[in-house]
């Protein structure tokens, strides 16, 4: 989910990221680059292609020449005819409703969460059939993308996925065991300092 200061619902629209944001896309980038990564994968969306390629250019090119790999598994959840939409155009009770996933309220031409989860756990999957036991990958996306990979691996259902808190440009790491399918959550919506004096999500 990409929103703005007024407060609209962009999700899939391929909006780009503000001066902001591109900051905040840069501190993380900084931050990975002390851990080696085999492969950074994207949404297709503008703004997560942006943050993927800050991650890309700072890795090591001695030991990391694979290119970046873009999944449209990772795009962010389509809201169809509510996307640029804000809340209030949209009703607080259809909201509500859409976040319990009552899919009833599926707004028309978009998804629900559970058609999201599926295709994101899909591009997920194939992005660690790529990556070597004992290797780690980056995956550039969005809010709700963040959410059906944390929520699995937390084993929170879909209807209380809403309910996770993950900040912009924020860093979540989990470990998954390619023998038992273990997941482990090592932190969630850590964000890197982007030298600004408070961040406007007031994350970190």
């Amino acid at each position: 989910l990409y929103l703005s200061v007024s407060q609209v619902y962009y999700g899939a629209l391929d909006v780009p990221l503000s001066p902001l944001g591109e900051m905040e896309a840069v501190a993380a980038g900084s931050y990975l680059k002390q851990f080696d990564m085999q492969h950074v994968a994207s949404s297709p969306l503008s703004r997560a292609i942006f943050g993927a390629k800050q991650v890309k250019k700072l890795q090591n090119p001695l030991s990391n020449d694979a290119e970046l790999v873009v999944y449209e598994g990772l795009k962010e959840l389509d809201r169809g005819v509510w996307c640029g939409k804000t809340k209030g155009e949209i009703g607080a009770d259809l909201m509500d409703r859409f976040d319990e996933c009552d899919e009833s309220v599926t707004p028309r031409n978009g998804e629900s969460y559970s058609t999201v989860k599926k295709r994101v756990l899909e591009a997920r999957d194939k992005l660690l059939s790529i990556t070597d036991l004992g290797k780690a990958s980056t995956i550039v996306s969005h809010l709700q993308v963040t959410r059906c990979m944390l929520s699995e691996a937390l084993g929170i259902p879909n209807n209380e996925m809403s309910t996770l808190k993950v900040a912009t440009a924020s860093i979540t790491c989990i470990d998954y065991c390619g023998e038992s399918g273990k997941q482990v959550v090592q932190f969630a919506s850590f964000k890197p300092d982007a030298g600004l004096e408070k961040s406007k999500d007031m994350a970190n």
